[in-house]
């Protein structure tokens, strides 16, 4: 009976996280083949490319080797940006997307012209995902990236990448 109930609570839970990575999917989907928006989606494969290649080609550099330690943790990066377009009503479909229980802010600033939110889902003491969502007068830019970090991590991606949307990181947590 033990070994049943264990089940059911292990479905739930994969169907929990499945549910929400099918949110934010979703919401890249809606606005994917839309004119309006950038896309940019870089695989789990592509990052662990990367990293392999910034540690195996360090010559004795350190802060390289810490990057592609760092970069071969990322699952993956999707990347949904508007130019030009009224950014708070699909900020507010975006976090209307979420299940906020499943994440924790760890950055909102607001203004009366913008909304930028920074969010983790961590599991097991790690961070699983990090989510910044824009949305301005503007703009818009919703940023998922996948992957096995620690807050340190976070800090070393912000400051030592161009990846886009971590100059924002960068910029308020200072």
């Amino acid at each position: 009976m033990k070994k049943y109930f264990l089940i059911i609570i292990a479905l739930f839970l994969f169907t929990g996280a499945q549910a929400q990575d099918d949110a934010i999917v979703k919401f890249f989907s809606k606005y994917m083949e839309d004119d309006r928006f950038s896309r940019v989606y870089i695989s789990p494969k592509m990052m662990q490319m990367a990293g392999g290649f910034l540690k195996s080609d360090v010559s004795n550099d350190k802060d390289a080797a810490d990057l592609g330690e760092l970069i071969s943790k990322v699952r993956g990066i999707r990347i949904l940006t508007a130019d030009k377009v009224n950014g708070k009503p699909l900020y507010n479909e975006a976090m209307s997307t979420l299940t906020k229980n499943k994440y924790e802010d760890l950055m909102d600033v607001q203004d009366k012209n913008s909304n930028v939110k920074f969010m983790v889902r961590e599991e097991g003491g790690k961070v699983r995902e990090l989510l910044m969502i824009t949305g301005s007068d503007e703009n818009f830019t919703l940023l998922s990236m996948l992957g096995n970090f620690t807050y340190q991590d976070l800090n070393m991606l912000s400051e030592k990448t161009n990846i886009p949307g971590m100059e924002n990181y960068k910029s308020k947590k200072k």
